[in-house]
């Protein structure tokens, strides 16, 4: 028996910033955006568009397709920085909406690695027990830490939630899965407002603090070498190589580091599956958001081999290598 995704969902919120709208925000072009990005458009929270409501929808979807009640579940994890709250946790909101209360719930803050980092948690109970039903979320409001003055990042996020539901099964499932991270130069990508050393009743904070600080090009260098250790950790351990993968399912943070890593793997970019031209960078939801999608459309097969891969602020970094 292996931990295995039984059912995906993801969520997007209803408001859609196209680069068009942008151009009207900060002095930026369509043109500057797709070029450096790949991005063509992202979705905005409303004020009524939470990220437990975000999350909880996509859960729904989730549960559905894997047909369990939600009161089968026996943990819910969420994986995200942008809570509604510091307390509760987002997971308890999630696990209130859905009467999930035979279950465990709470938070991990991995930035746009968190997924992985939940399917690894939920890979270690269903080893102890196949029996256990874990529910994985992905999710951000970005947006409520956007600087949107800041033409080098706002044009780079957007909002919205994914989740998968993780039980134990035959013939399929996780094969391998490694996460790590470096904290010495975690200040290259970082928002330093909100928590205890900055916390928002502070006088004389700038607001800036409290918004996404990010050092581009120093990111996609760590990111690519970081990326592609994961990938070939799995990959190793699995005694297997980047031609038996059927799908690379990258964190959808630029287009351009895709296929660097697609390249630097061997990886056909016609096998690495891109939808940050439709969402932007989501953080913790790109993959999940991702994955529910290449599901639905059907490009995912029984039986394929998929890689999930990531890396984000901290930094953080993994990979999750598994049998469809």
């Amino acid at each position: 028996m292996k931990a295995a995704i039984l059912g995906t969902g993801s969520h997007l919120p209803k408001k859609k910033l196209t680069n068009q709208d942008l151009e009207k925000m900060v002095d930026t072009s369509d043109e500057w955006i797709t070029s450096r990005s790949g991005i063509k458009e992202r979705y905005i929270v409303s004020e009524k568009e939470t990220l437990s409501f975000l999350s909880t929808e996509a859960s729904k979807k989730a549960l559905k397709m894997a047909q369990i009640d939600a009161t089968e579940l026996d943990l819910i994890v969420v994986a995200t920085f942008t809570a509604d709250f510091r307390l509760p946790s987002g997971a308890s909101l999630v696990q209130n909406e859905l009467k999930a209360y035979n279950a465990a719930a709470f938070d991990i803050a991995a930035a746009c690695t968190g997924f992985i980092y939940g399917l690894v948690i939920a890979e270690k109970f269903v080893k102890d027990n196949p029996e256990i039903k874990v529910l994985v979320i992905g999710a951000e409001v970005l947006s409520s830490v956007t600087n949107w003055k800041d033409r080098t990042t706002c044009v780079l996020f957007g909002d919205g939630a994914g989740a998968a539901v993780v039980s134990g099964a035959k013939g399929r499932g996780i094969l391998t899965s490694y996460i790590k991270s470096d904290p010495r130069v975690w200040d290259l990508l970082c928002v330093l407002g909100g928590g205890s050393l900055y916390p928002p009743f502070k006088e004389g904070i700038p607001k800036e603090e409290y918004y996404v600080k990010m050092k581009g090009n120093e990111v996609f260098k760590y990111s690519v070498r970081y990326m592609e250790e994961a990938a070939r950790v799995v990959l190793d351990k699995a005694g297997m190589s980047p031609a038996d993968v059927d799908w690379l399912i990258p964190h959808q943070a630029n287009i351009r580091i895709m296929k660097m890593i697609a390249k630097k793997l061997g990886i056909p970019e016609e096998r690495v599956f891109v939808n940050i031209d439709k969402y932007g960078n989501t953080s913790a939801a790109t993959i999940p958001i991702a994955l529910d999608e290449a599901v639905r459309q059907g490009a995912i097969k029984p039986g394929d081999l998929i890689l999930l891969d990531a890396f984000g602020g901290g930094f953080t970094y993994g990979a999750v290598l598994m049998r469809w």
